[in-house]
């Protein structure tokens, strides 16, 4: 017995819905950010491969501990012990068993979340980590065409979990249409991204413009 194609799709949208998880800021901030810190960590551990790209900011496992402290200026609670959650996370990085594509705008790397002095040493920490072996880093300058404009900040963790970033909070993707699309825009975007020496070239030219 096959069921009718309005069921099908109804039972596959009841599916999709049931891999989709929304957790706003407010909830979040409630618990405490620091719980949110350590639920990132035990998904670092149990992830191999990852992929970041960062539309306006730059995420907290390439932070300086005073782009952290400015990211999280806002927020009405004592933010300190999520300050050192989110640096000890970045130990991740240095676990050379996992592998880590960051690509940033050049929004995201240049908004002067800090000033200038500070925001030269977060770039230098930025081309620093380019030299890592397990870490590929990559900048999207503004200038040149490029037809697909991102809408927002989003991380792929292997091949089976997405979250998206908005002003409100996290969307959490599971179902593997929602992956597979994740997976295809981060292709073209990394295609507009520059690596290597050319990415440290640009950063060390945003970092001096920051010291000039």
């Amino acid at each position: 017995m096959v069921a009718p194609p309005e069921v099908i799709e109804e039972v596959v949208a009841l599916a999709r819905l049931a891999n989709t998880e929304w957790q706003d800021l407010r909830s979040l901030r409630r618990r405490g950010l620091e719980k949110k810190q350590t639920e990132l960590a035990a998904l670092e551990s149990s992830s191999t491969e990852f992929r970041f790209f960062l539309l306006s900011m730059i995420t907290g496992l390439l932070s300086t501990p005073e782009y952290i402290r400015a990211s999280l200026a806002h927020s009405p609670a004592d933010v300190t012990k999520t300050i050192a959650r989110k640096l000890e996370r970045q130990e991740v990085l240095y676990d050379t068993k996992k592998r880590f594509t960051f690509i940033l705008t050049e929004q995201a790397v240049r908004w002067p979340l800090l000033p200038p002095a500070a925001m030269a040493m977060q770039i230098d920490r930025l081309a620093s980590l380019t030299h890592l072996a397990n870490v590929k880093l990559g900048v999207i300058p503004i200038a040149g065409y490029k037809p697909m404009a991102p809408m927002d900040t989003f991380t792929i963790y292997d091949d089976t979990l997405a979250t998206v970033e908005n002003t409100t909070g996290v969307v959490i993707l599971r179902d593997p249409r929602d992956i597979e699309m994740h997976l295809e825009l981060f292709s073209t975007l990394e295609g507009y991204a520059l690596f290597g020496d050319e990415a440290r070239a640009l950063l060390a030219e945003w970092s001096a413009a920051c010291r000039s």
